[in-house]
């Protein structure tokens, strides 16, 4: 190999495989592989029963998915990723350990925070937004299909031509 081969490699790796591997370093950080994202899931289970036994009073409310939504962009994204995948502080909560939480559970998450770990205490934020959080965090685990039905609330039945054939 000659020295203008060698230069090449070399920057061929600088360039591109480096850079890459960097960024594949930075997105895996809140991953459920990493052990900080697995200690942050291991604090729903810490929830107490009573705290796990309540329901979401806003459960079927499509319009609760809508206004989390908007919440969480305004609240959360910043530490957990704008699709909820993780980001640069927070873990991914589209996880199978926040998918399989009980609604309460999150909740109690979002009102005491885990603080140690980082999450803030969200209880000065009204009961009712605090659920539509759980309602919005609920519908991740849903198909896109069924989380965009979800978001767009129920369709309107569109017109159809019910007169009968003319002979």
């Amino acid at each position: 190999m000659n020295i203008r081969g060698l230069g090449f490699t070399t920057l061929l790796i600088c360039s591109v495989i480096l850079p890459a591997m960097a960024t594949q370093q930075l997105c895996s950080t809140a991953s459920p592989q990493n052990p900080k994202a697995e200690s942050v899931y291991s604090e729903i289970g810490k929830a107490p029963e009573k705290a796990r036994a309540k329901r979401n009073p806003l459960e079927k409310d499509p319009d609760a998915i809508a206004a989390g939504r908007i919440l969480f962009e305004q609240r959360c994204a910043e530490c957990h990723g704008h699709n909820a995948e993780g980001g640069k502080k927070g873990p991914g909560l589209r996880a199978p350990e926040i998918q399989n939480a009980e609604p309460g559970a999150i909740f109690w998450i979002l009102t005491n925070g885990v603080v140690r770990k980082g999450m803030p205490v969200w209880a000065k934020l009204p009961e009712p937004q605090r659920w539509q959080l759980v309602s919005f965090l609920k519908s991740l685990g849903a198909t896109p299909a069924k989380t965009e039905t979800l978001l767009s609330g129920p369709r309107q039945p569109q017109p159809r031509d019910l007169s009968l054939p003319h002979h």
